[in-house]
This record gives structure tokens, C-alpha cells and sequence, in this order.
């Protein structure tokens, strides 16, 4: 079923839920006006973001994340794909999930072509054609953790339906967002040192 139905199925069991609406749009009207409202949004921190790219903002925010990104990926030369996952990193920030969908494909496209460079050159750490990254594994666990300062988005939503308190989700947001992305990384940190265990032992037999 959808949302809504699960919902009330939940309150009618007596589990608790976030206070909000049970209800669709009610309107073609009301359907435009939450349209406007996003595209406004969505224009204007887009434009900011773009604004930021062409001032080298983002390219300060790269420096400023450089230690954390040479933790999460340690053999990561690229500096094109370093500055398009900073970009992403620092659009989910800022809850703007339309910026950093552009920049996370370019990343993962960067990734991409870097595996091939390795492939073609011989590297042993190269994986197979179709097969993802350490990198790439890494940059999609942390996109999808998605660490959030600022959600906009339910800002936006909150605002739209009449929330008296429409900032009271960012403390929270920001709380279960650090919970999951250090969760995320901490899984993926784990995985590669496995990996590189492995590889080291293999090695060692023949």
C-alpha cells in the first residue's frame, strides 16, 4: 500500500508517528502551489550552487574536506572526481538533493574511467569491467547517507502545510544523518581493510 494507508494502519495499532498529515492533495490548486514552491527553491539554491562553481567556492570546500575524503578513499588520484564527490557532499549538505544528483554522476563517471586507466595499464587493484569500485562502493554509501546540516527539502514541505515549527526537523535530520553516514563509513572502511587482508594472504600462498 502507499504511504498514507501505512500510516494510519500504524496509528490505528497504536504505534507511534511523526505528527504530520494523513491526508493527499486535495487539490489541482493546492498540487500547482507546491510545484511553484519547489521550483523556487530549486532554482534558487541551484543557482547558488552554480554560483559557488564558478567562484571556486567549492573549490575551497574541496580543500577543507581533503582530509576526510583522503580517509574514504586513499588511492583516489583524481582530482576531478575528488572535486565532483566534494560538490556532491556538500549539495546533500545543504539538503539539496537536485544539485547533487549532476555531480554524483559525474563522479561516478570519473570513477568509472579511472577503473579503466587501471585496467588498461595492468594495475592488480583494477576490478573486473561491470564490477563497482572501492571508490565507487564508498561514494555511493556516503551519497546515500546523505549528511544533512540543513534539510531544505522538509523545510520546504513543513513550511507548505502549515508547521508552526517548520526548523524543529533539522536538529534531528542533522543527528540521524551523522549516525548513518559515520555507520556508512565505518562499514565501508572495514570492508576495504578486509579486502586488502585478503589480497595480502592470496598473495602470500603462491
Amino acid at each position: 500500500g502507499d504511504k498514507i494507508s501505512a500510516r494510519i494502519k500504524m496509528i490505528e495499532a497504536g504505534v507511534p508517528v511523526v505528527p504530520g498529515t494523513q491526508e493527499n492533495l486535495k487539490s489541482v490548486e493546492e498540487a500547482v502551489e507546491l510545484c511553484i514552491l519547489m521550483f523556487g527553491i530549486v532554482g534558487l539554491w541551484s543557482g547558488l550552487m552554480n554560483i559557488a562553481l564558478s567562484l571556486g567556492i567549492t573549490t575551497k570546500l574541496q580543500q577543507m574536506l581533503s582530509p576526510f575524503l583522503s580517509f574514504l578513499f586513499p588511492n583516489l588520484k583524481n582530482e576531478k572526481a575528488k572535486e565532483y564527490i566534494s560538490t556532491n557532499i556538500v549539495a546533500n549538505m545543504l539538503g539539496l538533493g537536485w544539485a547533487a544528483t549532476p555531480a554524483g554522476l559525474t563522479a561516478m563517471k570519473e570513477l568509472e574511467e579511472l577503473e579503466e586507466e587501471r585496467r588498461a595499464a595492468g594495475d592488480p587493484a583494477a576490478v573486473t569491467q561491470g564490477t563497482a569500485s572501492d571508490e565507487m562502493c564508498t561514494f555511493l554509501v556516503v551519497n546515500i547517507s546523505s549528511l544533512q546540516l540543513i534539510p531544505i527539502n522538509m523545510i520546504a514541505y513543513r513550511s507548505q502545510y502549515g508547521s508552526a515549527h517548520p526548523l524543529a526537523v533539522a536538529g534531528p535530520a542533522f543527528l540521524a544523518t551523522c549516525v548513518s553516514t559515520l555507520a556508512g563509513v565505518a562499514v565501508c572502511r572495514v570492508m576495504c581493510r578486509r579486502k586488502q587482508y585478503k589480497s595480502i594472504k592470496k598473495d602470500g600462498w603462491k
